[in-house]
């Protein structure tokens, strides 16, 4: 079986059909942050299931969601015991011959990039045992991983990809085809650094900052008694609804120019409260009338 190509783009979906997309690959290669992605498009997932309950996950689902949901993501990760690895591609053929339109995903990273990230966030690998070294629960991984890597439909190499431009890589990969235009709304603080892939940056400074209130400074704009707070506020309200107005105006003209991606970042001073709040109240407006809308909180997460 030959080596799959790296990919640069990621098949467009059949709305039609049942499809079930495994993210599977290297422990820090950026499986959660694909996972997430594709919830924020709407797929049912579930992260780290025992292969053998693959095939009760699809019907399951489409039981549980009157058939509606039919887009499902799942994470299988080495965390799954040897023999259950063993079994994926057996699983995904049976499933690919009752119909599942099935596409696996191998998340790829450097063995130079893991042990970094592993070092920097302080994390434990799970092959990582007393008495073994990360690298060598690194290449024990590897090595297990191999036959899953030789099957997968795309192999995504991160070593060279931030948070943000891999989650434009699956987000654009697997929008629904009828979503010509995927939006990502992306809350972050000035005082960290503008996000270099946005597009479009507002500045929410000039509001009433929650910050200043006790009680509400370890909140976020996820918070209930935030959002009451800034909800209060007429220049929020007034804010909101400029910048709501300016993109009803400007976003059909970027459809028009065939655009796929687009990230709007609204900034605050903490990117914990204010620019939170906005990234949620756009996303949910625009979720109200297209499919394919993310929401990033580059200092919550």
């Amino acid at each position: 079986m030959s080596e799959p190509a790296p990919a640069t783009t990621l098949p467009t979906l059949d709305p039609d059909a049942v499809h079930l997309v495994v993210l599977t690959g290297m422990s820090g290669g950026g499986k959660t942050v694909a996972l997430r992605a594709l919830e924020d498009l709407e797929f049912y997932c579930v992260d780290n299931l025992p292969t053998g309950l693959l095939p009760q996950l699809v019907p399951a689902v489409l039981k549980n969601h009157g058939g509606r949901q039919r887009r499902i993501a799942v994470g299988v990760d080495v965390r799954n015991p040897g023999e259950d690895l063993e079994q994926m591609p057996v699983v995904l053929s049976e499933l690919a011959a009752s119909g599942v339109q099935v596409h696996l995903i191998f998340l790829d990273c450097r063995d130079d990039v893991l042990i970094k990230r592993y070092s920097e966030t302080r994390r434990r690998h799970p092959l990582a045992l007393r008495g073994v070294s990360l690298a060598d629960a690194i290449a024990n991984e590897r090595r297990l991983l191999r036959p899953l890597m030789a099957i997968a439909e795309r192999v995504i190499d991160s070593s060279e990809l931030n948070v943000h431009q891999l989650r434009r890589l699956v987000a654009a990969g697997y929008a629904q085809a009828a979503a010509r235009l995927t939006l990502m709304f992306q809350s972050f603080a000035f005082r960290r650094g503008l996000p270099l892939d946005a597009d479009f940056v507002f500045d929410a400074r000039c509001l009433p900052n929650p910050h200043w209130k006790p009680e509400l400074r370890p909140l976020s704009g996820k918070d209930a008694p935030v959002r009451e707070f800034l909800e209060a506020e007429p220049l929020v309200t007034e804010y909101y609804a400029d910048t709501a107005r300016w993109l009803d105006a400007w976003l059909p003209r970027f459809e028009q120019d065939d655009r796929s991606y687009v990230t709007i970042a609204i900034g605050c001073t903490g990117g914990r409260h204010r620019s939170v709040y906005l990234v949620e109240k756009l996303a949910a407006h625009y979720r109200a009338q297209r499919e394919s809308v993310l929401t990033f909180h580059r200092e919550l997460e």
